[in-house]
């Protein structure tokens, strides 16, 4: 196998994508982007991180990876988003990248329905609302492909609030990007870590001191058909950081 590309073929390529295959199973472990010799690069890396492990475990058998070029002659910035796709597609747990792709919160994989109320902008007016309802901004949490559990999960907890206020409030409304995910209806709120949550993991009880996190279900549909794959992004002001909005209509 070549470990350098010639003058000419680094001139046609300009920035690509590329794929690190187990030459024994064929499944891909590496997804990756990058301009010049950069697809050789790893092999003769010496470090501990995952893909680096599984390169050498393939050279100490006496075999090399397979490396493919997915998608070549691109720009920098679509090189980024085919990766991006690309690690979508084969799922971020079946590989050996340490993290998502470039703005894969925004342009990744995604549910047809999901899309087209983004972009199709059908906004929540204060009119329409008739609970108390709590929006909750989970942008620094959310995925594209998250099963329902884990955006109830990133949207439950743990949130620095008045638990007095947060107990008034009929819905929660989850939040990404000015639209709305999901509607829950509450019964009840807790501190931090008193219910199970999958991520929770080996947390410190001391970092969730004032912190609260609720239980709760999917509201009936004629609730969600009221408030959910609505844009809501009218009612935060720009620059807003509080990941916590309340609007009353019942106090």
């Amino acid at each position: 196998m070549i470990q350098r590309f010639s003058h000419n073929t680094i001139q046609e390529l300009k920035y690509y994508v590329y794929v690190y295959s187990d030459p024994d199973t064929k499944k891909p472990f590496y997804v990756g982007k990058g301009k010049g010799n950069r697809v050789f690069n790893h092999l003769n890396k010496q470090s501990e991180d995952e893909k680096s492990m599984k390169i050498n475990e393939i050279i100490e058998k006496g075999k090399t990876p397979i490396i493919e070029i997915l998608a070549h002659g691109l720009d920098e910035v679509t090189a980024l988003k085919v990766e991006a796709a690309a690690i979508d597609l084969i799922g971020i747990k079946n590989l050996t990248n340490r993290q998502r792709g470039y703005e894969s919160s925004s342009f990744g994989k995604i549910e047809v329905s999901l899309l087209d109320a983004r972009y199709s902008h059908e906004k929540l007016e204060l009119d329409d609302i008739t609970d108390n309802i709590m929006f909750i901004r989970i942008n620094k949490r959310y995925r594209n492909d998250m099963s329902p559990m884990e955006l109830y999960e990133a949207t439950r907890g743990y949130w620095r609030l008045n638990v007095e206020n947060a107990k008034k409030v009929d819905y929660v409304l989850a939040v990404y990007d000015g639209m709305v995910l999901e509607v829950y209806e509450v019964a009840g709120w807790f501190p931090a870590l008193s219910t199970y949550m999958d991520r929770q993991g080996n947390s410190n009880p001391e970092d969730f001191d004032g912190r609260y996190e609720f239980v709760g279900r999917i509201a009936d549909d004629d609730v969600r058909k009221r408030y959910a794959d609505k844009s809501v992004r009218n009612f935060f002001s720009f620059g807003e950081a509080n990941p916590i909005k309340y609007i009353w209509v019942n106090e």
